[in-house]
């Protein structure tokens, strides 16, 4: 048994495979004491596991990434040897918002593109009118919510940074922030889009599986110099959280998964909430109108567990798209170098795992190339990239 690890997470589904590593006994089956401390904001995970008050972390993958590059804070090299999760944020809106928005739409609802260009209308009528700019909250400002919202507005011309608000909200909180009227929207992940619909304040408008097929959402995160001193620590939480997120995915054990996510000190939401997530058939309006997507969070499945440093790069390309940090190669390819395929391979003695990394894909915008990031960033209009 090796010395009691202490690994933070925030109480939200994608955390699911280092909750049930732990309290089915994964983690023990391999020689590891973990104690699972819960934290609300993504900063103070940030920090504790900078500081090393943190073994690991149940981390935002772009957070690892700036991490990596000292943007936004101090600069620790993060690795990344297991994706907890792929997908599994959605956009949830007020019912104020949700009727402006289909008052105003052309086309399918569920088309990213036709809601957007609703937006971009209701956007125009609010300034014409001298109304307040719409508020939007998404977790963190090196976040795939903050780029998914960014991605899909922008698609329309809606421009994140002049015509709407976006406002830093850790993830617990954004239910009561929209009940509130504080924000008319937001980007989080599961439970709490559900959560929001379940109250009555909220319509899910988009999984970002609309908007991104496939996207790295949060990640197992170890600082780099405590990876090197503890390979076989690594290898071991590796394997756990493999195994966790294969049991996960059973169907026959959903129920016992479910329950174990559940508990109070844990994610703290109704059981048939998180089993909504975890199977992608969600509630998505307050009418019980239900929706299901395959892709709406794939823990294990789909080969989503091996890290994939192509999506690391797509991750860094919004930080340039946005202004957070400018265009370097030598930046791009510390980026990709966060997310570790070979840590995960090693840890399962495989070479590969048999799931080719499929082409990034998104509703608008060429296909993403890491060889050509700056010739993807020029194909948009809107961005605000550092000169």
């Amino acid at each position: 048994m090796t010395a009691p690890l202490r690994i933070g997470f925030i109480p939200l589904v994608d955390a699911a495979a280092l909750i049930v590593a732990v309290d089915k006994g994964f983690a023990a089956a391999e020689g590891l004491e973990v104690e699972l401390v819960r934290e609300v904001s993504w900063s103070n995970v940030r920090d504790k596991l900078n500081i090393g008050l943190f073994d690991a972390a149940h981390l935002l993958a772009p957070v690892a990434i700036a991490s990596s590059l000292g943007l936004g804070h101090v600069k620790v090299p993060i690795a990344a040897p297991f994706n907890l999760g792929i997908n599994g944020n959605a956009i949830t809106v007020s019912p104020a918002l949700h009727a402006a928005l289909m008052e105003e739409i052309d086309g399918d609802r569920f088309d990213p593109l036709a809601t957007a260009k609703a937006l971009a209308k209701v956007v125009a009528k609010r300034r014409k009118a001298g109304a307040d700019p719409l508020t939007f909250g998404m977790t963190f400002p090196f976040s795939t919510h903050n780029y998914q919202l960014r991605f899909w507005m922008a698609a329309a011309g809606v421009d994140p940074d002049e015509d709407v608000r976006l406002v830093v909200l850790p993830p617990p909180y954004m239910v009561d922030s929209l009940a509130n009227g504080h924000v008319d929207a937001f980007c989080v992940g599961a439970p709490w889009n559900s959560v929001a619909v379940d109250l009555g304040i909220g319509h899910i408008l988009h999984f970002v599986s609309d908007i991104l097929e496939r996207v790295a959402e949060k990640v197992l995160a170890v600082r780099q110099v405590w990876a090197d001193k503890n390979p076989d620590v690594v290898a071991s939480l590796v394997r756990a959280a493999v195994k966790a997120a294969e049991f996960i995915e059973q169907p026959e054990n959903l129920a016992e998964a479910t329950q174990l996510l559940a508990r109070p000190e844990r994610i703290g939401v109704d059981a048939e909430v998180i089993q909504r997530t975890l199977t992608g058939r969600l509630k998505i309006s307050p009418d019980g109108t239900f929706r299901e997507s395959g892709r709406y969070l794939l823990v294990g499945r789909e080969g989503a567990g091996r890290p994939d440093p192509v999506q690391a790069a797509w991750l860094y390309a919004q930080m340039v798209r946005w202004g957070q940090t400018a265009l370097s190669g030598e930046a791009l390819k510390t980026a990709m170098a966060v997310f570790r395929p070979d840590l995960y391979d090693a840890a399962l003695e495989r070479v590969g795992d048999g799931h080719a990394s499929p082409p990034f894909s998104a509703f608008a915008g060429p296909t993403f190339d890491p060889r050509d990031v700056a010739g993807y960033l020029a194909s948009f209009a809107v961005g605000r990239r550092v000169p």
